[in-house]
């Protein structure tokens, strides 16, 4: 059953759940910045042929259906929750389009359907999130320069956070994906969390150099002798995370690993409705892991504050100057998309016309 994916000490809550997105749909950047930092060997990263998972939602369908008609009920009222391929119009200049990705180098998801391959290609500029993950090495070195934002400076290390069963847990998860915990002991919780959430084979795939979608979609252009411009900049998304409190970073690690090879289930559930255009139902989806009836908390409210809805406004202000130029193929997270506050609506507020294209 869904329900027994939820944490058995600490109570899942879904503000913590949601912090296991942050791997598939967020912050890539904390494991690009890992397997850049450190050496992961192909060889001691697990096969990728363990990369499976349920859909949790399929097991909740049979269990617990009145659950389940609920999480769809909730995912259909999502504004702007159905597609990952949007048209933007605007009078005067030539239509431009908008990808909702996932960052991951899961193959389901890197081949990109024919229209949506076919507007890439056709494109004059290429606009991600960041332009800085073109190359790995330059922006780790960039941000290097910063070390606060990924690491502890006084001193502190995971192993003194973490109880000696959580320690050995982690210890044992980090081995798994090819990487020793000495070599991120004084990394700040949410990074650690962000490559425990990710199933092995997402880091096996990521050791041998494949790149996930966002990067690949702007190595394809830079390789077509397309401009490539980005929204925010590392540092930036960094920021956003740093500036969430340590305590509700640890929570989510610990969750994390209590889940064990359990995450897949998630991922896998979450890489379906990506797959589908389903995305309003990713935050229905999550909840049924938790214990119904859990409320929201002031830690979530903070994360969605902080890590989507800040973010939306950002993009959707420096997108529509470039959007301006018409012909332009964007691609940002996902999860920014659906909402009232979601980058579509905004950029709606701007004079734009958004337009689900299947």
């Amino acid at each position: 059953m869904a329900t027994r994916l939820m944490a058995t000490r600490l109570p899942a809550s879904p503000g913590n759940i949601v912090l296991w997105l942050i791997a598939a749909f967020h912050v890539v950047l904390a494991a690009m910045l890992i397997t850049a930092l450190v050496s992961v060997s192909p060889a001691a990263a697990a096969d990728e042929a363990s990369c499976t998972g349920r859909n949790i939602l399929d097991d909740l369908k049979q269990s617990d259906p009145a659950r389940y008609a609920q999480a769809v009920k909730e995912g259909d009222a999502v504004p702007n929750g159905k597609g990952i391929f949007w048209k933007i119009e605007k009078p005067g200049i030539k239509p431009s389009w908008l990808l909702g990705s996932m960052h991951v180098t899961d193959p389901r998801v890197l081949q990109l359907p024919p229209r949506t391959q076919a507007a890439h290609d056709a494109a004059d500029t290429i606009v991600i999130e960041s332009d800085e993950i073109l190359d790995e090495k330059k922006a780790s070195a960039a941000l290097m320069m910063k070390p606060e934002l990924m690491m502890f400076t006084d001193g502190t290390t995971i192993e003194k956070l973490l109880s000696h069963e959580d320690y050995t847990r982690l210890e044992e998860g980090l081995k798994q994906r090819g990487i020793p915990l000495s070599a991120v002991s004084r990394m700040r919780p949410w990074m650690i969390s962000s490559v425990v959430a990710l199933p092995s084979c997402e880091m096996a795939r990521k050791a041998k150099g494949v790149q996930f979608l966002d990067q690949k979609i702007a190595t394809d252009a830079v390789a077509e002798g397309k401009q490539v411009k980005g929204l925010e900049t590392l540092s930036e998304q960094l920021q956003a995370m740093a500036e969430l409190p340590t305590e509700f970073h640890m929570k989510s690690l610990i969750e994390t690993l209590e889940l064990g090879s359990k995450m897949n289930d998630v991922v896998e559930t979450m890489t379906d409705l990506y797959l589908t255009g389903d995305i309003g139902m990713t935050m229905p989806m999550l909840k049924t892991v938790s214990p119904e009836g859990e409320e929201e908390d002031s830690d979530y409210a903070a994360f969605e504050q902080r890590i989507i809805l800040d973010r939306n406004k950002v993009m959707a202000e420096r997108a529509a100057p470039i959007l301006a130029n018409g012909n332009i193929f964007m691609a940002v997270g996902a999860l920014h998309l659906p909402g009232e506050q979601g980058v579509i609506e905004l950029l709606r507020k701007q004079g734009f016309t958004l337009t689900a294209v299947n």
